[in-house]
């Protein structure tokens, strides 16, 4: 395991370029120049953004604590200034009356939205074309694959992503920065084009797990961001029923970041699931399908040739699912969340992989969120933690998962982590 970065990836922490505007090291032309340049190096490579336009930032009169710096924002997240394809075609050109709440928010707090990010069709598997800064030839991710890559490749300090499966902490983990999913809703989600309603969960990228706290922190109006002293956390390694789909690098970066922990004093212990979670996991899939398969009717039944085929067997299976299979899928849900409850009695956070492994080679397909489904089902607070980079020169991520709306907590346990990783 490594540390270092290839030189096109340059990910930059939105809180330090700020400090670096309150002391006068830089000028806000200055800083925006720094992140449209980039844009212009390698947005053609790349294919992060549907629409993009600086010039929102160069303009922006600078006040609020996000002193005019840009924000991306998801293509499934309405804007009145951009228009919201949702990754579609059946989409192109639809142009909202106002901004989604997040995006509103994100004004209010002097962010400059700047452009909609590439997502996948309808946020959810069939890829897009946005390419990894890390290796062209390898996926970003998905769903929010272009905000994760635009934030990697330093031409956003702050983007938005959504996660109803692991969009937000897979294309984290395969780009090499921060992601943040936060408790279920905790991000207001009016205005973002709705899959599955029980599970669709706005979330944010940045550079550190720092930046993620102090973005959603302006977001929501709660103390997310990070203390200036942080304890050790006691870590749970949480290894999961899917524990055999984890590669054999993505084991070992488990276990490098747990022995990294330990050595910083935190207490770590493992901490196994009990066995009714193995019917939560498969519970996430009858409540998505379901769900998604009445969030998109209309799509499904005036423009059905425009659905890819992987999209549309979905919403197929979803018509199929039963009322009481549904029913029965959320009391599965509920009982496991009870659970979980339970085992955090013993432990502030849970270590457990990003991802199966680094990101896949090939853009035909954005990976699986294998370790993701269960804890976007739990609504717990989730984040990828960069710093760990494999044999093959790209990024390896973990996550840290923590008790529903202890968010502040979880966010302080990975930013902890990533400290030791970054040691």
């Amino acid at each position: 395991m490594s540390t270092s970065n290839p030189p096109l990836v340059s990910p930059v922490s939105g809180i330090q370029v700020l400090r670096d505007l309150v002391s006068g090291a830089t000028s806000r032309a200055e800083a925006v120049q720094r992140f449209a340049d980039a844009h212009a190096a390698r947005e053609a490579e790349l294919g992060c953004f549907v629409v993009a336009d600086y010039a929102a930032a160069a303009e922006h009169p600078g006040n609020g604590p996000l002193m005019g710096l840009p924000v991306g924002v998801k293509d499934i997240m309405d804007t009145a200034d951009f228009p919201t394809a949702q990754g579609s075609p059946i989409h192109v050109g639809n142009r909202s009356r106002g901004d989604a709440a997040a995006v509103a928010l994100t004004r209010r707090a002097g962010g400059a939205v700047v452009g909609k990010t590439v997502t996948t069709e309808f946020a959810f598997l069939h890829p897009a074309g946005t390419r990894n800064p890390w290796n062209t030839e390898h996926t970003p991710g998905g769903s929010s694959s272009g905000s994760a890559a635009a934030i990697a490749a330093g031409m956003l300090p702050f983007a938005f992503g959504t996660q109803t499966g692991g969009s937000i902490v897979r294309p984290a983990a395969y780009c090499g920065i921060a992601g943040y999913k936060p408790s279920y809703k905790l991000i207001p989600i009016q205005g973002v084009k709705p899959f599955s309603a029980s599970l669709d969960t706005v979330g944010v990228f940045g550079a550190t797990v720092a930046d993620c706290a102090f973005f959603a922190s302006l977001l929501t109006d709660r103390a997310l961001s990070i203390p200036q002293t942080v304890a050790a956390p006691r870590i749970g390694i949480c290894h999961t029923d899917q524990w055999e789909n984890a590669e054999p690098r993505m084991q070992a970066a488990i276990e490098t970041a747990a022995e990294a922990a330990r050595a910083a004093g935190a207490t770590v212990i493992d901490c196994p699931l009990p066995a009714m979670f193995a019917h939560a996991y498969d519970a996430h899939r009858v409540i998505q399908n379901f769900e998604a398969a009445r969030a998109l009717a209309w799509e499904y039944d005036t423009h059905r040739e425009k659905l890819s085929k992987l999209l549309a067997a979905t919403l197929e299976e979803g018509a199929t699912i039963t009322p009481e299979a549904y029913d029965g899928a959320g009391q599965t849900a509920k009982a496991a969340r009870l659970q979980l409850m339970e085992l955090f009695q013993s432990v502030d956070v849970l270590l457990t992989p990003s991802a199966e492994g680094p990101a896949p080679h090939g853009l035909g397909a954005t990976g699986n969120p294998t370790f993701n489904k269960l804890w976007t089902l739990m609504g717990v607070p989730c984040v990828n933690v960069p710093g760990l980079v494999c044999d093959a020169g790209l990024p390896l991520g973990v996550q840290i998962v923590g008790s529903a709306m202890a968010d502040q907590q979880t966010l302080a346990a990975a930013h902890w982590l990533q400290e030791q990783l970054h040691r």
